[in-house]
């Protein structure tokens, strides 16, 4: 039975291994799943068996042999490269659309402002100096109003007090 198990561990391996150079001289796509597939074995077979495992790995790292001499090779980290730095610039363009955007809209509201007819918008500078002036006017007229309101309360009680005068001065006569 030990032999059996044995014989057949052998011919599976032999199976991955005519699948491996197959791939390689069809200029396919080596993977695990894909040459479990074609090897007509169960992917843990080949975790089993580290030697086919990192055979496997080091073909799949390795830019497939074509007959073409000349051209670019395209390998797994060359393509990974290629997609972050696609990453990065369209993270780029979105950001520098987003400022489009703005600017446009910025500058269709001036436009608008414009034609509407209204004044032409003044000055923010100006503006906040004006309030500053008028939260000042009103500070002062506050104070204003305090001091006459103390003025008139003096006055009110003086005329009571004299009233009162008045009143026992007529009263007594």
């Amino acid at each position: 039975m030990r032999h059996g198990r044995q014989a057949d561990s052998i011919r599976r391996r032999q199976r991955v291994l005519t699948a491996l150079d197959r791939a390689l001289a069809d200029g396919a796509e080596i993977s695990v799943c894909g040459i479990a597939r074609a090897a007509g074995v169960d992917r843990s077979f080949l975790y089993r068996h580290r030697d086919l495992l990192e055979k496997l790995h080091a073909l799949e790292a390795t830019p497939p042999a074509t007959g073409q001499p000349a051209g670019p090779v395209v390998t797994r980290a060359s393509l990974q490269a290629d997609l972050l730095a696609a990453h990065e610039r369209a993270a780029r363009l979105n950001t520098r659309v987003q400022h489009l955007e703005k600017r446009l809209s910025e500058a269709l509201g001036e436009q608008a402002w414009r034609e509407s007819g209204l004044d032409t918008p003044t000055d923010i500078d100006a503006l906040r100096q004006q309030i500053t002036h008028l939260e000042q006017q009103a500070i002062d007229l506050r104070i204003q109003l305090e001091e006459r309101d103390e003025d008139l309360a003096a006055a009110r009680a003086t005329n009571r007090e004299l009233m009162a005068r008045i009143n026992i001065s007529h009263h007594n006569r």
